[in-house]
């Protein structure tokens, strides 16, 4: 059988599902973690480096730099595009080293800014300044920094944060709508609905607390992290104060002891963090996706999409939050791997990092996915308060535990015949369903205090749920 070479198609098919089926979500990670946007960080670090060096003076004999000339080197990285893509992709066929391409590449816009800038500029003069002192780790954990950082913070924060306000607003809405809660999977002492979604929440954004709080570090200190280079070539130079401000300038955390490499335990904090919080949605979409099969969520069709079932018509499935499930589970895999693989470098250096943080997009286009998911399926769902009341109906035993402690209660406080609560609640309740009837009939008979025995007597599956309602304004603390 002769088929079409689907990997010769232009435009490219793409091989995995976030630059195809789910190309739309992830997307905008591609301006951050993509192997071209780790090229522009790179071309940044080197521009930026180059600057630093020559505006310090600590060169001696460097030409000075002016506005234009600035201007100039950094309107090649604001300019990066198509065209410099495929430059670079040649000059890495060449060089069979991708930092070293970006070197060229820089040093090609140098010679190219007189047709600029005029025939003035100092600009050709300075090739061997660019990528001076520095090892490739120096570019590349710079560069890596700033597009992990510019792709937590610009995209995928704010996703997360904008699903865990959805997640809030949802539980406020629902604060004292009673609720049968499973312990087990059994029918327990009742809870709200808001409440166990302001749970979820609660613990989302703690998780998110932590996100926003990472650090991202830096340096740029050589082949062995010794400065032995720049020491030697220019002394009398305080290369630390250099490189700290140079780190620090770019909005990052200088670090001041490494080997040849950042030893990236920022990143194994950072991915184990958002993989943490992934834990967490995995855990409110399982149990959303309950709510919605025992029909305490009804879910809206037009919301969640035309069709349940190839052949079941009458379906309408939880596909959203299945689908989150399967993406948070990839993520949480590939984050776990990138948190127990870079903190590890054989000696002063290994390459095992190197192919190891280009999966730093996947681990977070699948959390993202998973996101909007959550996101999308949370905006279809309306709440069966008629389900929720039959379910508390049905389950009048779960008053024995009240009955138990008010007796207990009782007891302490003088009341005679309370003898073995726990036991005689267990013969009327365990393993059986109790109505109402039943239960304030045996309420009746307990011989409690007037006031206690009213207080029983008043009490229904549907009112028995504490505090719930006002535990859900600490997600306003």
């Amino acid at each position: 059988m002769s088929r079409v070479d689907l990997a010769t198609i232009t435009p490219p098919v793409a091989l995995g599902p976030l630059d195809g089926r789910y190309r739309g979500v992830a997307a905008p990670l591609v301006n951050h973690l993509s192997e071209a946007a780790l090229n522009r960080a790179r071309l940044q670090v080197e521009v930026e480096w180059l600057i630093h060096l020559t505006d310090r003076g600590v060169l001696p004999g460097a030409p000075t730099l002016t506005d234009a000339d600035r201007a100039y080197l950094r309107g090649v990285v604001e300019s990066f595009g198509a065209d410099e893509i495929a430059e670079l992709a040649t000059l890495e066929r060449e060089t069979r080293h991708d930092v070293k391409a970006v070197e060229y590449l820089l040093k090609r816009r140098l010679d190219a800014a007189p047709a600029v800038l005029g025939p003035g500029t100092v600009l050709p003069r300075m090739h061997e300044i660019v990528h001076i002192f520095c090892t490739s780790e120096d570019i590349n954990n710079l560069a890596y920094a700033l597009t992990v950082r510019d792709a937590v913070t610009q995209v995928w924060l704010p996703a997360a944060t904008g699903l865990v306000a959805e997640v809030a607003d949802l539980a406020r809405a629902n604060a004292g709508a009673a609720m049968l809660a499973r312990t087990h999977g059994q029918p327990a002492t009742p809870t709200t609905l808001g409440k166990e979604l302001a749970v979820l929440a609660h613990r989302l954004r703690r998780q998110l607390r932590r996100v926003g709080a990472a650090e991202y570090l830096g340096k740029v200190n050589g082949a062995t992290g010794t400065y032995g280079a720049h020491a030697v070539a220019v002394p009398g130079v305080d290369w630390e104060e250099v490189a700290r401000d140079f780190v620090t300038g770019l909005g990052l955390t200088w670090n001041p002891l490494t080997t040849q490499i950042e030893p990236h335990d920022w990143q194994a904090e950072l991915y184990a963090d958002v993989a943490r919080f992934g834990r967490v949605l995995h855990n409110l979409a399982t149990d959303v996706w309950t709510y919605i099969s025992l029909g305490y969520f009804r879910q809206r069709l037009a919301a969640q999409g035309s069709t349940g079932s190839s052949t079941m018509p009458h379906k309408v499935n939880p596909i959203r939050f299945e689908n989150a499930e399967a993406n948070l589970e990839i993520s949480a895999a590939l984050l776990d791997t990138l948190a127990a693989t870079l903190v590890t470098s054989r000696l002063q250096r290994d390459l095992t990092d190197s192919t190891t943080q280009r999966n730093i997009g996947v681990a977070l286009g699948h959390s993202l996915l998973a996101i909007d998911n959550v996101r999308r399926g949370l905006a279809g769902l309306d709440v069966d308060a008629a389900t929720l009341a039959r379910d508390l109906d049905a389950a009048w035993e779960v008053l024995g535990e009240a009955v138990q402690q008010a007796m207990r209660a009782a007891a302490v406080a003088g009341a005679t015949g309370m003898a073995d609560p726990y036991e005689r609640l267990k013969e009327l309740t365990r393993g059986r369903r109790v109505e109402g009837p039943a239960m304030r009939e045996f309420i009746a008979g307990l011989g409690l205090p007037a006031d206690v025995e009213a207080r029983l007597l008043a009490l229904e599956p549907g009112t028995y749920t504490g505090i719930a309602e006002q535990l859900v304004r600490h997600l306003d603390d």
